[in-house]
This record gives C-alpha cells, sequence and structure tokens, in this order.
C-alpha cells in the first residue's frame, strides 16, 4: 500500500514538472509512446486507418517568450523504410503553416472534418513533399516565426499557431513527428509551450509489450464524454482513466468504421488530463496499425489532446470514485 503511495505521488510531481517545464514538445510525445503520426495521400482507401487523408495540430507559444522559434517535422517525405507504401510512392503531402487572427478561434478550425474555413488565419509558409531521398529519417524546418505572428488567446495565455498536414494525392501513408524548438538544427524545447489536436491520427507500435497513451483535456463544462476510435483493427483493447476512473474500456472500432462510447464525467474529473490507453494485443501481433481518436463532450464539441497534459498525468484516486458513487 505505501508503495502504492509513492508510486502515485511520483507520478504526480512528474506531470507538474513536465507541465512547468514544458519539455518537450514533441508530437507524438515521447511519453505517449507513440512512434508516428501519420497522413495518407488524397487518394488513399480510408480502411488503411486515415478517415479523411488531413490532419491539424496547433502549437501554442506563451505570451512571456520573446525568442524566435522554429517548427520541425521529422521525415516529412513519403519513402524509405518509415513511410507505408501501397505499391509505388507516389503520394503527395502538404504542410502549411498558419498564424494571425482566426487560426484557432475560428470553430472550422476546431472541426475534426477538413470542410469549411478550416484553414483560417494568415499562411506563413508551406511545403509540399514526396518521395525526395533529401528529407528521408531527416529534420525539414520552418520558420523562424515571432509569437506575435501568432493569434493571442486570453483563455490559453498564449500565442497559436496551426499546422495542417494534408494529403494533395497518391495512396501512401506519411509517417512523421512535429518538433516546437528555439533553435533551427537541434529540438530544444520553449518553456512554458505546449502542442494539441483534436483529432489524433497516429501509428500504433508493433511491440505488442508497449502501451500508448494520449491525453485529452476536460475543461469546467465537461458532464459527459464520447469517446470515438476509427480503424482499431482488433488491435488489443482501449480503456479510459481519470481520477475517478480505474480504467474503464471502451468498445474498439472495425476495419474501416467508427466506434463511439459514451462515458459521464464527475465534478472530481473537471478541469483536469483524462488517460485514453491503448493496448496492443499480445495474442496476435497487427502490424502496422493506424487510428484515428477523437473526444467530444456533451455538445458535441471536440476536446484538445494535449501532448504535455494539462495538470499533469491522472492519476486514478479511490476515494474520488467513492465520492462520486455516494453523490449518486
Amino acid at each position: 500500500m505505501k508503495k502504492r503511495i509513492l508510486y502515485n505521488i511520483i507520478l504526480v510531481l512528474a506531470g507538474c514538472f513536465l507541465y512547468l517545464t514544458g519539455l518537450p514538445q514533441s508530437a507524438p510525445a515521447e511519453d505517449e509512446n507513440i512512434p508516428y503520426l501519420v497522413t495518407f495521400g488524397g487518394n488513399s482507401d480510408k480502411s488503411w486507418g486515415d478517415d479523411d487523408f488531413c490532419q491539424i495540430f496547433f502549437f501554442s507559444v506563451p505570451k512571456t517568450n520573446k525568442t524566435p522559434f522554429y517548427i520541425r517535422i521529422f521525415d516529412p517525405d513519403i519513402g524509405g523504410e518509415i513511410d507505408e507504401q501501397k505499391g509505388e510512392f507516389n503520394t503527395v503531402v502538404k504542410f502549411s503553416v498558419y498564424g494571425g487572427k482566426g487560426v484557432w478561434s475560428e470553430e472550422d478550425a476546431k472541426s475534426v472534418d477538413p470542410i469549411g474555413n478550416y484553414e483560417s488565419g494568415n499562411l506563413l509558409d508551406s511545403k509540399s513533399f514526396d518521395n525526395d531521398p533529401r528529407y528521408d529519417q531527416k529534420w525539414y524546418t520552418f520558420g523562424p516565426f515571432n509569437a506575435l505572428e501568432g493569434e493571442f488567446s486570453d483563455k490559453l495565455g498564449s500565442y497559436i499557431f496551426k499546422v495542417i498536414a494534408k494529403g494533395i494525392s497518391g495512396d501512401d501513408g506519411n509517417l512523421y513527428r512535429y518538433f516546437m524548438s528555439t533553435d533551427k538544427q537541434e529540438n530544444k524545447s520553449i518553456e512554458g509551450g505546449n502542442v494539441f489536436t483534436y483529432e489524433y491520427t497516429f501509428r500504433l507500435s508493433n511491440n505488442q509489450n508497449n502501451v500508448s497513451q494520449i491525453y485529452p483535456y476536460l475543461d469546467d463544462k465537461v458532464t459527459s464524454v464520447m469517446i470515438m476510435n476509427y480503424d482499431w483493427d482488433d488491435d488489443g483493447f482501449i480503456r479510459a482513466v481519470s481520477v475517478a476512473k480505474r480504467g474503464e474500456l471502451c468498445q474498439i472500432s472495425e476495419d474501416g468504421k467508427w466506434s463511439t462510447n459514451e462515458l459521464p464525467i464527475t465534478a472530481e474529473e473537471r478541469n483536469t488530463s483524462m488517460e485514453i490507453q491503448f493496448i496492443k494485443n499480445r495474442a496476435k501481433l497487427v502490424k502496422n496499425n493506424n487510428v484515428v481518436v477523437i473526444v467530444q463532450n456533451q455538445y458535441g464539441e471536440s476536446l484538445p489532446f494535449y501532448v504535455i497534459p494539462i495538470g499533469g498525468i491522472p492519476v486514478y484516486n479511490p476515494a474520488l470514485r467513492m465520492r462520486a458513487v455516494e453523490k449518486k
């Protein structure tokens, strides 16, 4: 019992440390245990694990930051060992960086579907990548950018930038990672920075012992959540953990289909992060599995996944769970 309490304390302190220091600002984050983000070409089959061939990430730069910064992409090309090949590599994916008014406050920008004015804001830079060995397993850097080029949010207390990865053509899968850095050549984090998205499309590890996790933030309005997963392919199981949930199992999706799970949220869980865990199938190996995850509140509004969980990694507290049961 004492060991368990000590373990919980260590987890909380570790989460708080990450939140306060803002290290690291990579997407996926190292602690998420996810190897790559994935975006397929615009002519791809959706059953390969990408429902819309578009992925939007937001980069949060604290207003106290006075130095230029860069947004770096690892392996942006579509070719080589990392990417998912369908016949000959024939895919083009475009990465675009946006700032300015409306980049995040525009509701379409937070939509989980690339429709309407989701490309809102000022286009600061963009580049399309194909099968180009110059960028295979190497970093490409956008910038420098000044924080003032972003959209300031009083709610978040930071300047927001947006990166859209969009499959233009072809049918291969582009696997890549982001890093927000103060250095053009190296990955050096911005103190207090963070990265988030509203629809997480990623590759699961091929290691059956690995457990991946992502962290949606439950604000003060949330009374229930809809956890949706796409194209799980019988790759184990998914469960939700919070300060009041020890591990609620979620229904998993079939090939090329969505599955939706509704869970109530208690007062104790509001203004905290939830952890969604992805636990691999140990009975059989499902290789190169791509999955999409969305979490929405009771109003159908999508909740953000932060790579550095707000308030730290959630630790289940049996006392809070008991209190929630008593309130019922």
